[in-house]
């Protein structure tokens, strides 16, 4: 009988598994290293290691995070790609829109960045469209022709299409289509009405155009994961919703972010469990570090993302990226100060200590030096070299003219610098205070440096999940399947006949795909919300719409919920002021099919006995205690630990497994476990809670 369910997230150093069995509830996990010259090997690999002797026959479901399209992106590799867009609007990726990116604001000039499509490949076509969808000059079907033509003499095999007001009636886009179909038809085509019927021309063209690049690899990955899997699978959207793949080649933009995103969910379902509906998430990786922020169970979902340099304008949870991870290369700049990523050393060649040529320093090799991780990866199926790290430290300090374990623990500071800047850019600078919001940490180095982001950001706590380099996948497997649908109505007397009218086919539209899905209709699921803003900004705010009757009541509600949500983001708003009237934007859609969630379930009791003593091992944190604090120690409490001059602890290495329900662990200390460690700094406590996390508390707080 088919009951185990498996998740699948690929990432940049390894690849992370997950398998549920329905039936008796058993979760299992595992890690093997990725295989970025294949993807579809290491996914292999990983299926086949966490059935552990059983088949492909009692699996009756696979969710897959992927970082195809993502790649294809953030490496810049050219796109072969066309442009078809309206007559005498050729030149829109060059307008582009009025944005300077951060580091230019003190400069007197700002280069734009090389468009997604060059110039000479942008071709246009007569006909248009006011912004109500009428046709004021009809479609040019001729000329559409000798463009089809041309792209196809020239051997361009990709091609976007966006013409002006198409979100508001796509049929000059569909024309388009087929009249390149019948005159190029290898071509793979992407329609602006198809991927984001949504106003704005510059995003809705470059959105697109994206589309159209990451299709011809998204099908040569999942056809080729098809054929050796034998059987369907799902494959992780941005949106925090899944699709079977056959469905998800047809709009492969959707799969950007899909890893950091389970891994948010995952994280999101976990605290809640535990009893933290809010919590801001840390997924620390090999290449990367991947922050949310979770609001009553529910991560924060955006529209004006981007990938790499192409704006996305697609609903996506609200994910900050930032080049932090284990695998991050230590360098020095031309102004000699030492610095830590953006650049990784990956999966090949890895950083020094894996042995397989690595030449640079990288947070891995500092903490290996430092003896904050063990010489050894995934329950010591990877060994690293100690000694190798400690060599490559040396060198690097020779030139900075530090010693090296000041060298190694100031590369670990400026990587926790650069997380905790992401964690204010999914914060500070969406209206919330980083204080109120505890921390769960979890991927393969995201326990490595939270004692330290408590101290940067004043977190209140950090909880480290059981198993964390897996909770991306085991998100995977916590997932609704979603599809999001919108359309453009701006004004500022929206009749409620029409909002009624606009939703019935957005509804319509995601119960044909979750028919498609095989969900009856009965567990269909329809999320509405509005896009609003007050009338002369640029850009608005979106709230969620009440389901049933779209009248003068519904309508109310969603204004007032639109105020209130402005004020909150942004600290003021105008309820009761005639003078400042509310538009109107985007009304959107989220057709659901849900799932049943695997549980998560409690530790025992403690059984009978103290735990195993730990080991011991030789591990660097500070050569001095902390500043001032707020703490008084009770009268009969233990004088805290005397700091070593030179640093070095002999720290207690306790093995996770063996920790308790109610055990504290009291720093310097270490926690090992399969796919991860953390390391407990002087002054900070460590408790099991009832469902196995690990919760990390400053046991004195600095002023």
């Amino acid at each position: 009988m088919r009951s185990v369910r498996i998740g699948v997230d690929t990432g940049g150093t390894f690849t992370d598994v997950v398998a549920v069995d329905e039936q008796t509830g058993q979760i299992t996990t595992t890690k093997t290293p990725s295989t970025p010259a294949d993807p579809a090997d290491g996914f292999m690999n990983g299926v086949h290691k966490v059935l552990s002797g059983r088949s492909l026959a009692d699996v009756n479901g696979i969710v897959h995070g992927t970082t195809v399209a993502t790649n294809q992106l953030l490496e810049d590799r050219p796109l072969d790609l066309g442009f078809v867009t309206t007559e005498g609007f050729e030149f829109v990726l060059e307008i582009a829109r009025q944005s300077v990116p951060d580091g230019y604001g003190n400069s007197y000039f700002w280069v734009k960045p090389p468009r997604i499509v060059p110039v000479h490949r942008v071709r246009t076509v007569g006909g248009r469209l006011d912004h109500l969808g009428r046709e004021v000059r009809p479609f040019d079907e001729a000329q559409a022709a000798e463009v089809a033509r041309w792209f196809r003499d020239q051997g361009v095999g990709t091609i976007g299409v966006c013409f002006l007001h198409s979100y508001a009636d796509p049929g000059h886009e569909r024309r388009m289509r087929e009249v390149l179909e019948r005159e190029h038809p290898g071509a793979v085509v992407s329609i602006s009405s198809d991927v984001l019927r949504e106003y704005r021309e510059y995003e809705r063209s470059v959105t697109t155009l994206v589309d159209a690049a990451v299709k011809p690899a998204m099908r040569r990955y999942i056809d080729n994961l098809s054929s050796r899997l034998g059987m369907p699978f799902s494959v992780m959207k941005s949106n925090g919703g899944v699709l079977s793949a056959s469905e998800v080649v047809h709009q492969p933009i959707t799969t950007v972010l899909s890893g950091p995103a389970a891994g948010a969910l995952g994280a999101a379902l976990i605290a809640d469990a535990a009893g933290h509906p809010s919590v801001i998430t840390l997924d620390g990786g090999g290449t990367s570090t991947d922050v949310a922020v979770v609001v009553d169970g529910e991560p924060s979902l955006t529209t004006e993302g981007s990938i790499g340099r192409y704006p996305c304008k697609i609903p996506m949870i609200d994910i900050v990226t930032v080049g932090a991870g284990g695998g991050s290369i230590a360098w020095i700049s031309p102004e000699g100060t030492l610095k830590a990523g953006p650049k990784s050393a990956g999966a090949d060649p890895g950083p020094i200590c894996y042995g397989r040529g690595g030449t640079e320093v990288t947070v891995t090799d500092a903490h290996v030096f430092l003896g904050r991780v063990p010489p050894h990866l995934l329950g010591g199926e990877i060994p690293l070299s100690a000694d190798a790290a400690r060599a490559g430290v040396e060198a690097l300090a020779d030139k900075l003219g530090l010693s090296p374990e000041r060298t190694a623990a100031g590369i670990l500071e400026i990587s926790a610098f650069n997380q905790s800047n992401a964690i204010r850019q999914i914060t500070v600078k969406r209206g919330l205070d980083v204080r109120d919001f505890p921390m769960v940490a979890f991927g393969g180095s995201g326990p490595l440096l939270v004692c330290r982001l408590i101290d940067i950001l004043s977190l209140p706590a950090v909880i480290v999940p059981r198993n964390p380099g897996n909770v991306s996948a085991f998100g995977l497997l916590t997932v609704d399947v979603k599809n999001d649908y919108v359309r453009t109505r701006v004004t500022r007397d929206l009749p409620a006949e029409t909002a009624a009218e606009v939703f019935d086919e957005l509804e319509s539209q995601a119960a044909v795909a979750l028919d498609r899905e095989g969900f009856p209709a009965e567990r269909h699921v329809y999320a509405r919300s509005a896009d609003l803003r007050y009338y002369g900004q640029a850009y608005e705010v979106r709230v969620p719409a009440p389901a049933g009757p779209v009248d003068a009541a519904w309508r109310a509600e969603v204004l007032d919920r639109f105020h209130e949500a402005h004020r909150t983001l942004y600290g003021y708003g105008y309820r009761d002021d005639p003078r400042h009237a509310v538009e109107w934007v985007n009304l959107r859609v989220s057709g659901i099919g849900p799932i049943t969630r695997p549980a998560i379930p409690e530790l025992g009791p403690p059984g009978d006995g103290p735990p195993p003593s730990p080991a011991t091992r030789r591990v660097y944190f500070d050569e001095s205690p902390p500043g001032p604090t707020t703490f008084t120690p009770p009268p009969d409490a233990e004088p805290p630990p005397a700091y070593p001059e030179d640093g070095w602890w002999t720290a207690p290495v306790h093995q996770r497994g063996d920790l308790r329900r109610g055990d504290v662990v009291t720093g310097p200390a270490v926690i090992e476990e399969y796919g991860s460690t953390l390391p407990v700094h002087p002054g900070f406590t460590v408790e099991v809670d009832d469902r196995g996390n690990l919760v990390v508390r400053r046991e004195t707080i600095p002023l």
